[in-house]
């Protein structure tokens, strides 16, 4: 499995509430048709403001491009992601942050 890690800056969003962290996975899992599952989240930053959520799929290449065409025409809890977010992507499920190259936006 491989990784996709969407990080989101909370000072730039205009509804910063953590339970984004569980409704962003569950919404791409049921639009992906479960090829892009949850696999947890963390704080990346020293001060708290990025958080980042992991996604595990077969094929994080396919995936992403796809992910952020999402990010763009929906909005998660008032949240336009595509403002406020990047993505990065890792060969391995579950890598550390800094194993993850950033991918968009470029």
């Amino acid at each position: 499995m491989q990784a996709i890690v969407i990080s989101m800056d909370s000072r730039k969003m205009e509804n910063p509430d953590l339970d984004i962290r569980y409704i962003l996975p569950d919404r791409i899992e049921t639009w992906s048709e479960g090829a892009v599952e949850d696999d947890g989240y963390d704080y990346v930053d020293e001060d708290g403001h990025i958080l980042a959520v992991w996604l595990q799929t077969e094929d994080a290449q396919a995936w992403w491009p796809r992910i952020v065409e999402l990010l763009k025409t929906e909005k998660f809890q008032d949240n336009d992601l595509s403002q406020s977010s990047q993505v990065l992507i890792a060969e391995e499920a579950g890598a550390e942050w800094d194993k993850c190259q950033l991918v968009w936006p470029e």
